[in-house]
């Protein structure tokens, strides 16, 4: 079925594509100027892209989602609700995101264990962040991974292997070590309703 459904108050900017078919966009969503999206996405309430951000489809985002400017997400991605992605991030293919998470500017989420290597055996696997992390600006999370509710990974670390839920993961390759209690509250951007709201 082909099909672009724009619920009220949706903001679309000049020079904003929208390839043909299979696009959903929430109520009082705002797409900047030069973003492209492509068919197979399905984007929740007050969803909004910086300037010039890929969206490829299947794409999957709850409501309060924002992508920043420059942002490359190849597809076969579920996001949950109340989401910053901060500018120049590439999420690879097949990756899952919880609720209340940030990721800051220029992190890379890559999805092939061996790239052009071996392709008789090759399957897309993302990472998987569970609800209330936080990634550091810069980091490199490699395939399958999972970042465990509530953990933050420092600024430039590179997360080769799964990080327990409330730790602290930093360095290259990075370590792992309990979270300060000043890094324990709730991730809350200012642009959230309140948490007990909708």
């Amino acid at each position: 079925m082909q099909y672009l459904y724009l619920d009220q108050d949706m903001r679309l900017e000049e020079a904003t594509e929208l390839l043909e078919g299979g696009i959903r966009l929430g109520e009082q969503a705002h797409l900047r100027a030069g973003s492209v999206l492509y068919c197979g996405l399905d984007l929740g309430a007050h969803f909004q892209t910086g300037h010039h951000v890929t969206l490829r489809g299947p794409l999957q985002a709850g409501a309060h989602v924002s992508i920043g400017t420059s942002c490359v997400l190849e597809g076969h991605i579920e996001i949950g609700n109340r989401v910053k992605i901060a500018s120049q991030c590439v999420l690879g293919s097949h990756t899952r995101i919880g609720s209340r998470v940030f990721i800051g500017p220029g992190v890379m989420m890559t999805n092939d264990r061996l790239p052009l290597k071996q392709r008789d055996r090759y399957r897309p696997e993302g990472p998987h962040l569970e609800d209330g992390v936080t990634i550091g600006a810069g980091s490199v999370l490699l395939p399958g991974i999972m970042i465990g509710k509530g953990s933050f990974v420092a600024a430039g670390s590179v997360v080769v292997k799964d990080v327990p839920p409330d730790m602290l993961a930093k360095g290259n390759p990075a370590r792992f070590e309990p979270l300060p209690d000043h890094l324990k509250e709730d991730n809350q951007a200012l642009s959230w309703p309140d948490p007990d709201s909708a």
